[in-house]
C-alpha cells in the first residue's frame, strides 16, 4: 500500500487493487485542499478542518461508528473524546482503523483524550499510527509521546500541526520531532510488506503529486 500526506489531518491510502481512500479531508484552513479521486473518504468528525466532503471524488462517505469495506480493505471505526474532558468541551471524534494488505493502519482523528488502558483497549495496537500533535484542540506532542510508546507501532506519522499559511491554532510539528531521537522525512510511503520493528517516525512532506 501507499500512504500520501494531503495536508492537515488528511491522507490518501492506495491499495494494489486500485482502492484509493481520503481521510479528514479538510476545508478553509489557508492551505488548498487537492482535489482528489477516491473509493471512499472518512470524516472523524464535522468540524470545518475535517469534513470537506465535496472536495473529494468519491461515491462513499464514512462518518459513523462500525465495520465497513471498501474494496479488499476493513475498516472500523470506533468513538474517543475531542478534549480531556469526556467530551465535555468539544464533543467526540472517531479513529479509523483500516486493514488491507496484511497491514494495520490507524488515524486517531482529532484524539483529545488522555492515553489510557481505557483508550488503548478501544483502539488497539496497529502497524502505523497516524496522530495529531499540535495541541489545542488535540492532544499536544507529549501525549501523543506516550500514546506511541503506549500502542507502539512500526511507523508513527504525525498530523494536525501548524505549517506556513495554515490558519488553525495549534503548534508546529517541531517539539514532537525533538522528542525522539530520529526521525525520517518522506514525500510517500510505499510498504510491500507489513511493517515491523521499533517504531519508526516519519515526517510526511504534503505531496502534490496524486
Amino acid at each position: 500500500m501507499k500512504i500520501q500526506y494531503l495536508g492537515h489531518s488528511s491522507f490518501l491510502f492506495t491499495y494494489g487493487d486500485g482502492t484509493r481512500i481520503v481521510t479528514d479531508p479538510f476545508g478553509d484552513v489557508g492551505i488548498p485542499m487537492p482535489r482528489v479521486r477516491a473509493d471512499a473518504v472518512t470524516v472523524s468528525h464535522s468540524h470545518y478542518d475535517h469534513c470537506n466532503v465535496r472536495g473529494v471524488d468519491a461515491p462513499q462517505v464514512l462518518a459513523q461508528e462500525g465495520v465497513f469495506g471498501v474494496g479488499g480493505v476493513q475498516i472500523r471505526s470506533v468513538r474517543c473524546d475531542h478534549d480531556d474532558a469526556g467530551g465535555r468541551k468539544r464533543g467526540s471524534t472517531l479513529a479509523f482503523r483500516f486493514e488491507g494488505e496484511g497491514i494495520s493502519v490507524l488515524h486517531l482523528g482529532d484524539l483529545g483524550e488522555p492515553c489510557s488502558p481505557a483508550v488503548v483497549q478501544r483502539l488497539g495496537r496497529a502497524d502505523v499510527l497516524l496522530i495529531p500533535v499540535g495541541g489545542n484542540y488535540t492532544i499536544d506532542a507529549r501525549e501523543a509521546k506516550r500514546y506511541i510508546e503506549t500502542l507502539k507501532p512500526a511507523v508513527a506519522i504525525p498530523m494536525h500541526y501548524k505549517v506556513k499559511g495554515l490558519t488553525v491554532d495549534i503548534a508546529g510539528v517541531e517539539e514532537f520531532l525533538s522528542l525522539f531521537s530520529a526521525t525520517e522525512r518522506a514525500e510517500t510511503l510505499v510498504m510491500d510488506q507489513k511493517p515491523s520493528g521499533k517504531t519508526k517516525i516519519v515526517y510526511m512532506e504534503r505531496t502534490e503529486k496524486w
